[in-house]
């Protein structure tokens, strides 16, 4: 009997558990109902999509994972008329998301663990809510989860994590845990969503150059990922190298990785939103040593360095640049005319390597 009943709750908690207010409500109800031997099913109901952005937020700023995604409401069929639950994924409740976080603390179970940060996740697409995981040390709790052997609640640690890191007090908490995704990128799965939901959080957390420095181990990663992954990689990839490359700090570091790949993704056949990321990367690159202080020095980097590729006597890439004004995208065209006018113009007398 005592077989039947764990049976009957997880079942419960699969078929029950929903995105939004009515899932916290419900995960909380089931996780004791599983202390108690017995669970009931729910289903879920109507949903919703707002297309507001959270005001006083990174929101406008970042390009990674969307957070305004469908939110699922409704909550067990056998509740009461007077419960607590919110209406409105905006209306959720301190008490609601403490309670949330509490249960994540405490469970071991890996279902109740995904399903209550897929809930936190969406919560934190509001900014009120940011703010309150954060005052209620929800951070910290959700961080622990990146240590979790499970690669989807890990995935979705990292999702939650990344909503919450549109907020700029809560990228100062965040922070701590960059060293630690920036080495299981390197080790998570090729191409996979965990390896994917990683990459978005670093992309949010390179948004502003505050953190640039602590990635930097992390470019020849990076480059191997843009060389080996697939489309969905490769953007994700190039959305962190573009917010890195606008940073002049960070010029040099990046100059001096290797890349004997890049010059593949400056095609006519490219996925135009490969093709204009690797440009926008190129662009910020020329256009950071047009204003370092002191000569760059054609000696200084090897022969399939970033900087030798797109800076030195590479003729493959003059050509390909050439080759790419007749694109058929304007915006493709905008980017390639810019950087031809850099190479040509005042970066000319800025690095030793003759101009081709």
């Amino acid at each position: 009997m005592g077989e039947a009943r764990g049976a009957a709750a997880r079942a419960g908690v699969a078929a029950g558990l929903v995105l939004g207010a009515g899932a916290c409500y419900c995960v909380y109800r089931l996780a004791r109902s599983r202390r108690a031997g017995a669970a009931a099913g729910t289903k879920g109901a109507a949903s919703a999509r707002d297309g507001s952005a959270p005001g006083g937020s990174l929101l406008p700023r970042v390009s990674g994972l969307s957070v305004l995604s469908s939110l699922a409401w409704g909550g067990p069929s056998n509740l009461q008329s007077d419960t607590d639950l919110p209406k409105s994924p905006s209306n959720l409740d301190a008490h609601h998301l403490q309670k949330l976080i509490h249960l994540l603390e405490l469970t071991d179970d890996p279902l109740i663990q995904e399903q209550a940060l897929v809930t936190l996740s969406n919560s934190a697409a509001f900014s009120v809510n940011q703010d309150i995981i954060r005052n209620l040390d929800g951070l910290s709790v959700i961080g622990k989860m990146l240590s979790n052997s499970i690669p989807k609640v890990k995935e979705k640690a990292l999702n939650t994590l990344n909503n919450l890191s549109m907020n700029v007090k809560n990228q100062e908490e965040i922070k701590v845990y960059i060293l630690q995704v920036c080495k299981e990128i390197e080790l998570s799965p090729l191409n996979s969503d965990l390896q994917l939901a990683e990459l978005r959080l670093l992309t949010n957390m390179s948004v502003t150059n505050d953190y640039h420095h602590m990635m930097t181990n992390a470019i020849p990663c990076f480059l191997h990922l843009l060389s080996e992954g697939n489309e969905r990689t490769q953007i994700q990839v190039l959305k962190v190298l573009v917010n890195l490359s606008a940073n002049p700090a960070m010029t040099r570091h990046l100059f001096s990785a290797q890349a004997p790949s890049l010059l593949s993704l400056f095609d006519n056949c490219i996925n135009k939103e490969i093709l204009l990321r690797a440009l926008m990367f190129a662009a910020n690159l020329n256009e950071n040593m047009k204003n370092e202080e002191g000569i760059i020095t054609q000696d200084q980097y090897s022969e399939d360095s970033v900087f030798s590729l797109l800076c030195g006597h590479s003729t493959q890439y003059t050509k390909k640049l050439v080759c790419l004004l007749h694109h058929h995208d304007t915006e493709v065209k905008e980017q390639v005319a810019k950087i031809i006018t850099q190479l040509r113009g005042d970066t000319k007398t800025r690095y030793s390597g003759k101009l081709q």
